[in-house]
C-alpha cells in the first residue's frame, strides 16, 4: 500500500493531539500530586506542633513561674524558648522533644533564670496579688494560664486570658506590687488568639 504526503500528515496529527494531551494529562497530575504532598506536610507539622505543645505542658516542673515557647521550621526543626527557673527544665524540654517522631533537630535557646531570694519574694508576692480575686479562676486546673517570670527584678506576665479585661487587672495587679522594677504585660487575649 502506497502512502501519499496527505496521508501521513493525517497520521501525524493525532499523535502531535495524543502527546499534548498526554503532557497535559501528566501536568495536571503532577500538580495534583504537589497538592496532596503540600496538605500532607501541612498535616504532619500541624500534628507536630501539637505534640510538642502537649509534651511541653505535660513536663512535671513546668510551673506558673516558667514560660516555654517554641518555632518549628518546614524541615521540622524546633527552636525552643522562654525562661526557666530550674535548670533540669531546660534539658527536659529538649529531651521530650527530641523523642518526638519528624522531629529532625532541636534547638535550645531557653534561658535560666538566676536564683535570686528577692525574685522569689517577688515572684509568690505576684502570684498572690494577680490569683487573687477577679482573676481566681485562672488559679483552678492543672494549668494556670497566666505565667509570670522574675528576671532580677523585671516582671513579664505571659500567657492567655479570655478577655481585655482580665488582661488589664492582671496587669495593674502585678504593678501594684512593691519590689519590681518594672512590668510588662504580654498576656494575648484568647478571642484573638483563634484569629491567628
Amino acid at each position: 500500500m502506497k502512502m501519499n504526503r496527505d496521508s501521513l500528515r493525517d497520521i501525524k496529527k493525532p499523535l502531535g493531539v495524543i502527546i499534548i494531551l498526554g503532557l497535559s494529562v501528566f501536568t495536571i497530575s503532577a500538580q495534583n500530586t504537589t497538592n496532596a504532598n503540600r496538605d500532607d506536610k501541612q498535616r504532619t507539622q500541624r500534628k507536630l506542633i501539637r505534640e510538642i505543645r502537649s509534651e511541653l505542658l505535660t513536663l512535671p516542673y513546668y510551673g506558673v513561674f516558667d514560660w516555654l515557647e517554641f518555632e518549628v521550621d518546614n524541615n521540622n526543626v524546633v527552636t525552643l524558648r522562654g525562661q526557666v527557673t530550674r535548670p533540669s527544665l531546660k534539658s527536659d524540654a529538649e529531651d521530650v522533644v527530641k523523642d518526638i517522631d519528624n522531629v529532625k533537630s532541636v534547638r535550645n535557646e531557653i534561658e535560666e533564670l538566676p536564683p535570686s531570694n528577692h525574685d522569689d519574694d517577688l515572684r509568690i508576692a505576684l502570684y498572690r496579688a494577680i490569683y487573687s480575686g477577679p482573676l481566681f479562676r485562672y488559679s483552678v486546673g492543672a494549668y494556670n494560664p497566666i505565667h509570670i517570670i522574675v528576671n532580677r527584678g523585671r516582671v513579664t506576665l505571659k500567657g492567655v486570658v479570655a478577655n481585655e479585661g482580665d488582661k488589664n487587672i492582671a496587669g495593674i495587679r502585678a504593678k501594684t506590687v512593691p519590689g519590681s522594677f518594672e512590668v510588662k504585660n504580654e498576656l494575648r487575649v484568647e478571642s484573638s488568639e483563634r484569629r491567628r
